[in-house]
């Protein structure tokens, strides 16, 4: 089962010209089909907080080219994008299309960045969301999410056994995301899958280094800082015969997940 990570860099605030940038990148992969190739955070706007110019019904330009690119390609795949949501509000989701187009789960970031004003900007989500990848219970969740193991765990109870976290994670934090990675696969004993961009924004600079653990926190693959699509087998049996000789999962107190001081 192949995973490709999509490492590239982002047109500020323009979906039209980072869509072409895509299709460049992607047109000679050797996709099989029902593979999983997955975009950064909002890969195709960068992280905006201006959601009046960049937001977009679910039925917008990114949904179109996201389900065209499931299509074309016969894979599964997941992006980031500024969808508008019932209340009128603007959420940061991660979009996610099955090979033959059509939205198999749509997950809104549950924890907007604070210190970039995301959460005065952005609705934030309720809940994880779980779909099924050929047999395998798959979570996507997006960048500052990482930071909050219990957003993990929750997932995790609900059947995750793979994490894609999409971001735009700065470079000048990088080591931060190095540690936390790895630290969600190995508490979860599950894969993470890390997808970043790289290049540029008015405010950050990006450098890639989207990676793959394994469900003993090992490092299995890493793109690097360039511009880049990054191939990955994934082996679902890993997950869980490891969670079979090591049950600590079982040990887990939902109690305490929702204990206040």
């Amino acid at each position: 089962m192949q995973v490709y990570l999509v490492q590239h860099s982002i047109a500020w605030e323009s979906a039209a010209e980072t869509f072409q940038k895509v299709i460049r990148l992607v047109e000679n992969a050797k996709f099989n089909r029902g593979d999983l190739v997955i975009l950064p955070e909002l890969f195709a706007v960068g992280f905006s907080m201006n959601v009046a110019k960049i937001g977009e019904p679910d039925d917008g330009p990114t949904t179109t080219f996201l389900r065209h690119l499931a299509t074309t390609h016969g894979v599964f795949i997941i992006g980031g994008a500024p969808i508008i949501a019932a209340s009128g509000r603007v959420q940061n989701q991660a979009m996610c299309f099955n090979d033959h187009g059509e939205v198999v789960a749509r997950y809104a970031k549950m924890q907007p960045f604070t210190p970039a004003g995301e959460k005065d900007n952005y609705e934030a989500g309720t809940a994880p969301v779980i779909f099924d990848w050929n047999g395998v219970k798959v979570s996507p969740l997006i960048c500052y999410d990482l930071r909050f193991p219990e957003v993990f765990r929750a997932a995790t109870m609900l059947g995750a056994e793979m994490f894609c976290v999409i971001a735009n994670w700065p470079a000048v934090r990088a080591n931060h995301r190095d540690i936390l990675l790895p630290a969600r696969a190995l508490e979860n004993q599950a894969y993470v899958i890390g997808v970043n961009r790289i290049g540029s924004d008015p405010h950050s600079q990006y450098n890639g280094r989207s990676r793959v653990f394994d469900p003993s926190g090992e490092m299995i693959a890493d793109a690097g800082e360039g511009e880049t699509i990054l191939s990955v087998e994934i082996d679902p049996a890993k997950v869980r015969d490891f969670r079979n000789k090591l049950p600590f999962l079982k040990d887990i107190r939902p109690d305490l997940m929702s204990s206040t001081p």
